[in-house]
């Protein structure tokens, strides 16, 4: 038979904590395992800005023909603004240009089989620990994978040991970095570290590929692009991929993007060609609705504006998540050991939690997270931010 010899492939463990969450008969389970923001009502919603945009659309769009290699051009423009900022001097020289993809991972996945193809030899640098699918994607475009230190054993951030590896990075290699909110810790690189990881990349001549997949949910819009700005104004060359799942609430419409920075227009164009040729082996053109969702409201200034503050109470509600728990935990005396929660960023928490205490709180408290200890922060309920902290207390 032809099939005989394939073997079944372990599932994913995120995925497996789903199925395990929905079986639950548990009335007062939580799930801080799955990767989504949600709001008080435990659900992921659709903000209106969306909605608005999508009834634009029902009643405007014309045709669904193909895109284009690089996507929706408006799209492209608006997205490569919203990262770089409208005034930035690279987009003015025609220095940058966006690819649209199927989501952030079709952006990595274009710019792994980039690398591959049109940057040979080259080897790439992920943090320790990093999101799962770095690790996959990369590896399975047939790059050799290899890391720096980021967060320790004892749960803290090690710039000092980050710099040190990244020091030995052989020239010519990419290093990829978290713009902000890493997945998985939450802990973020302060403007003097960022500072001191672009001296290493300029003295090593290394090449940065930046992962924004959370911007806005961070410090704001504007504040969590800063390390992508900086590196933009002082290096030739940048990649950058972006992905509106998270901030548009487009998680299922895979709505993404690659950003080149290039030395000039001119090789800007030359690689801009490269990748609409593997894009073509890979998707052939990108799916049109998120991106053409996404247009409509960064180009109309008032959806702009109510999907600015849409973010903005996302990013707020997560952060009042974060306080209220170290609040909860304050009365069992674990304020201090758990303060981390309250410094990181984002949707993630490194909780600190061991593999056995977060199957101790699956099993006896019907609390779900990763097993090493990662916990989505917007999945907790903050009405029962107390039962939180109880389970919380009774394993530690």
């Amino acid at each position: 038979m032809h099939f005989s010899a394939i073997e079944r492939v372990p599932g994913d463990p995120i995925l497996g904590l789903i199925e395990a969450y929905a079986k639950d008969p548990s009335p007062v389970k939580f799930d801080l395992g799955v990767g989504v923001y949600k709001d008080a009502m435990g659900l992921t919603p659709i903000p209106q800005s969306v909605k608005q945009a999508e009834q634009r659309l029902l009643e405007r769009q014309t045709s669904k023909s193909y895109v284009g290699g690089h996507g929706d051009a408006a799209f492209g423009r608006l997205v490569s603004e919203l990262v770089l900022g409208a005034d930035s001097s690279v987009l003015q020289h025609q220095r940058a240009g966006a690819t649209q993809t199927p989501g952030g991972t079709g952006a990595l996945r274009l710019c792994a089989d980039f690398i591959k193809q049109c940057l040979p030899g080259r080897g790439i640098w992920l943090s320790d620990p990093t999101w799962p699918i770095h690790e996959t994607i990369f590896a399975t475009a047939g790059l050799k994978v290899s890391h720096y230190p980021y967060v320790g054993a004892d749960n803290r951030l090690n710039v000092a040991a980050m710099l040190e590896v990244l020091e030995q990075v052989p020239e010519g290699d990419i290093v990829l970095l978290h713009a902000c909110c890493h997945n998985p810790t939450g802990f973020d690189l302060s403007h003097e570290d960022w500072r001191q990881v672009l001296r290493i990349v300029q003295r090593r001549h290394l090449l940065p590929l930046i992962d924004f997949a959370y911007q806005g949910f961070g410090d704001g819009l504007e504040q969590d692009a800063w390390a992508v700005r900086l590196f933009a104004a002082e290096l030739p060359e940048l990649l950058i991929t972006s992905s509106c799942s998270k901030n548009f609430g487009l998680y299922r419409e895979r709505t993404g993007a690659l950003l080149v920075c290039a030395q000039d227009a001119q090789k800007l164009q030359d690689v801009r060609s490269q990748l609409a040729f593997i894009a073509r082996n890979l998707w052939s053109t990108p799916p049109d609705h998120g991106a053409a969702i996404v247009a409509q409201i960064l180009g109309d200034p008032a959806l702009k504006q109510l999907w600015v503050d849409e973010v903005e109470g996302m990013r707020l509600r997560i952060a009042q998540l974060r306080s209220g728990l170290l609040e909860a935990l304050e009365p069992y005396g674990l304020r201090e050991r758990f303060a981390h929660i309250g410094v990181q960023r984002g949707m993630f928490s490194y909780t600190g939690l061991s593999p056995e205490q977060v199957k101790q709180l699956r099993d006896q408290h019907s609390v779900y997270m990763v097993g090493t200890g990662r916990a989505n922060v917007a999945g907790i309920d903050a009405t029962r931010l107390d039962a939180l902290a109880r389970a919380i207390a009774a394993v530690c």
